[in-house]
C-alpha cells in the first residue's frame, strides 16, 4: 500500500519561510506528477504547485498558483521520489493544511486528477 507521508509544518511569523517535504513510498508504478496544495480555514481545498517527476529536458517541469509563484519554489530530491515545497515570504493568508499529492500521468499545468494524497502538514502563519 502506497503512502505519502509529509514533514516541516510548523508555526511561522510573517515574512519568515518554511520548507516542507513529501516522500511517497510503496507505490507499485511510479508517479510522474507530485503537488501541493493547501487548504485554509473554512476554505476549499486549492493547488498551490506541481512538479513532474521524470526525465525532462524541456525545463517545463513545474506550475504554480498565481498567489505563489513568486514566492514558493517546488523541487526534487535525488531519488525523485521526494518532493519539497520551499515557502519564502510567508504572510498569515498561506495559513492552512498543506496536503501533498500524487497520480501515475502527469499534466503539469493541471491541478487535477490527483488520487493519491496524503494526511497533510499544518502551517500556521502569525502577523
Amino acid at each position: 500500500q502506497g503512502q505519502l507521508v509529509e514533514s516541516g509544518g510548523g508555526s511561522v511569523q510573517a515574512g519568515g519561510s518554511l520548507t516542507l517535504s513529501c516522500t511517497a513510498s510503496g507505490y507499485k508504478h511510479k508517479l510522474f506528477c507530485m503537488a501541493w496544495f493547501r487548504q485554509a480555514p473554512g476554505k476549499d481545498r486549492d493547488g498551490v504547485a506541481t512538479i513532474y517527476t521524470g526525465d525532462s529536458t524541456s525545463g517545463d517541469d513545474t506550475y504554480y498558483a498565481f498567489n505563489v509563484k513568486d514566492r514558493f519554489t517546488i523541487s526534487l530530491g535525488d531519488a525523485k521520489n521526494t518532493t519539497y515545497l520551499h515557502m519564502n515570504n510567508l504572510t498569515p493568508e498561506d495559513t492552512g493544511v498543506y496536503y501533498c499529492a500524487a497520480r501515475q500521468f502527469c499534466t503539469v499545468r493541471t491541478f487535477n486528477g490527483y488520487n493519491y494524497w496524503g494526511h497533510g502538514t499544518q502551517v500556521t502563519v502569525s502577523s
